[in-house]
């Protein structure tokens, strides 16, 4: 409570997804910078971490149109990080979370008068199963979005900007796949691939892909809060900037692992043909696919952006590169490893 009652008069920030990789990320550098932080968030133990860390935890659900709004009082910024990210899932439910759930923050930043909302975004929205490279902010997007995930953002996004043109203001940032410590999702899945199956190596592996160490895109979330007015109604894509071969990224993370790596080669026709054969074997099923045809699209085919307009607009400026940030999850996940052990 000591620190709590230092910051009696700072800056209030909310943030959605507080109990995510990104969010609770940025939830505790807010906090080392003195900002008196709110998380919003569905993980109870999490929740409790968080608080552990001197942050305020609201468990609520997206969908929860009373609670969003409440938590939105009294926040000079809100920072929307909250969403149902997956390759895999109902329309229904993707809608309801990633676009209902953005229309309740919108609706709480109206009532309540934020003085800024950041919103996360994804370049999934960029990107269908073509190559795509250098892709900015201004280019049109897909007819036709990969996923339902990707549909429902680019929906969320355009409840946004139209917020924007009445008045609201607000940033949207679209960070391209994140990774570093306590990632749950890119980096596990590979590493769970590589135990079973194989990873999947299309086209020899050597599609372009961008990655984003975590720090990187919380620098640039503090920068849209802090950057002038003019910046609102805009989009930004944020990356680490050094676009690499997905092969080369995978050989990379297992060196400094250690582990052998085991892939499982495929031409992009065959990925693609399997990756719908079992999305529809998972609408009968159930269950998530291994494989998806938004997830061959991203590995088979080089899909990257220009960072540009973050760098001139924002001052962005990536502080920890691919090869660095890979150590730090390495050394991490080994650490996390002896814990578990010795427990």
């Amino acid at each position: 409570m000591r620190h709590r009652m230092e910051r009696r008069d700072a800056m209030k920030a909310l943030v959605t997804g507080g109990t995510g990789f990104l969010g609770g990320r940025l939830a505790l550098s807010l906090r080392d910078r003195g900002w008196d932080v709110t998380a919003l968030g569905r993980n109870p133990q999490k929740g409790k971490e968080l608080r552990r860390r001197d942050i305020r935890f609201e468990q609520a659900d997206l969908r929860d149109g009373d609670r969003v709004l409440a938590a939105c009082a009294g926040q000079d910024a809100v920072f929307h990080c909250g969403a149902l990210s997956s390759s895999w899932g109902a329309y229904a439910d993707f809608h309801a979370h990633n676009v209902l759930g953005t229309e309740h923050v919108l609706a709480g930043c109206r009532r309540h008068g934020a003085a800024r909302l950041i919103h996360v975004s994804t370049p999934s929205v960029c990107f269908g199963g073509a190559e795509r490279l250098n892709v900015r902010e201004t280019d049109p997007l897909p007819a036709k979005q990969a996923s339902p995930y990707a549909e429902t953002k680019r929906l969320a996004e355009r409840a946004v900007l139209a917020a924007c043109s009445e008045g609201l203001p607000a940033v949207i940032v679209r960070p391209r796949a994140l990774f570093g410590p306590g990632d749950a999702s890119i980096l596990p899945k590979l590493l769970a691939a590589n135990m079973t199956r194989g990873i999947p190596l299309i086209d020899g592996g050597r599609a372009l892909i961008d990655l984003t160490f975590v720090d990187n895109a919380v620098q640039a979330l503090l920068l849209c809060q802090s950057a002038p007015e003019a910046v609102c109604g805009r989009i930004y894509h944020v990356t680490n900037g050094e676009p690499l071969p997905f092969r080369e990224a995978v050989d990379m993370l297992f060196r400094l692992l250690g582990i052998p790596v085991r892939y499982k080669p495929l031409p992009y026709t065959a990925a693609y043909a399997a990756a719908w054969l079992m999305e529809m074997s998972a609408h009968l099923l159930r269950k998530e696919p291994m494989l998806t045809r938004a997830m061959a699209g991203m590995l088979g085919r080089s899909q990257t952006l220009d960072i540009g307009a973050a760098r001139r607009e924002l001052g962005y400026s990536p502080t920890v590169g691919v090869e660095a940030g890979m150590q730090v999850y390495a050394d991490w996940r080994q650490g996390s490893s002896v814990s578990a052990r010795e427990r």
